[in-house]
C-alpha cells in the first residue's frame, strides 16, 4: 500500500529531528455557537502560523453545557520541525494535554539549543509578568514591584562584582 503525502512528509521531517504530537485544547463560553469558531480560529490563525509548525489537523467536539457554561475541546495532531516549537506552543497556548507520538525514543539536544530554550522560557516569563503588571496590579502594588526589582538589580550587580574580584 502506497504512503500518503502526509505520511511521506511526516517521515522526512521525523528523520531530520521533527516531533509529531497530539495536543488537546479546551474552551469555555456562555454561548455554544461561539466555541467552535473560536477553536477553529485558534488553529487556523494562530497554531498553524507559529514558526516551526509543519501541519496541524484534528477535530473540534460539539459543545456540552455544564451549569450554564458551554465547554468544547479539540484534539489536534501536529508535526513540528523539532522539539522547540512544541515548547513554544505549550507555553503560549497552554493546551490541556500534550502527548508526544514520535519519535518514541530519546531526543538529544545541543547545549546551545537548551540555552536558547531557556532564554525563550525566560522571555515568556517576562511577557507574562509584564502583562500582570500592566493589567492586573494596582499602582501602589506596581511601585512595590519596582522597588523589589531595583533591589534585585543592585544585588545582581554586587554578585557580579564579587565574581570579578575572585577572578583577579
Amino acid at each position: 500500500m502506497a504512503k500518503s503525502d502526509v505520511e511521506i512528509l511526516t517521515e522526512e521531517k521525523l528523520a531530520k529531528g521533527g516531533v509529531l504530537a497530539k495536543l488537546y485544547f479546551d474552551m469555555q463560553h456562555k454561548q455554544s455557537d461561539q466555541l467552535q469558531p473560536l477553536l477553529v480560529e485558534l488553529i487556523n490563525e494562530h497554531l498553524l502560523k507559529e514558526k516551526g509548525v509543519i501541519y496541524c489537523f484534528g477535530a473540534v467536539e460539539e459543545p456540552m453545557e455544564q451549569n450554564g457554561i458551554f465547554i468544547t475541546s479539540a484534539s489536534l495532531t501536529m508535526l513540528f520541525e523539532n522539539f522547540f516549537p512544541l515548547v513554544t506552543i505549550a507555553l503560549n497556548y497552554a493546551p490541556a494535554g500534550i502527548e508526544i507520538l514520535r519519535p518514541n525514543k530519546e531526543i538529544s539536544f545541543k547545549v546551545s539549543e537548551l540555552q536558547s530554550l531557556l532564554m525563550d522560557l525566560s522571555q515568556v516569563s517576562v511577557n507574562y509578568s509584564k502583562y500582570i503588571a500592566e493589567h492586573v496590579l494596582k499602582p501602589e502594588d506596581m511601585a512595590d514591584v519596582d522597588k523589589r526589582l531595583t533591589q534585585r538589580l543592585e544585588l545582581g550587580k554586587k554578585l557580579l562584582e564579587k565574581k570579578d574580584e575572585k577572578k583577579d
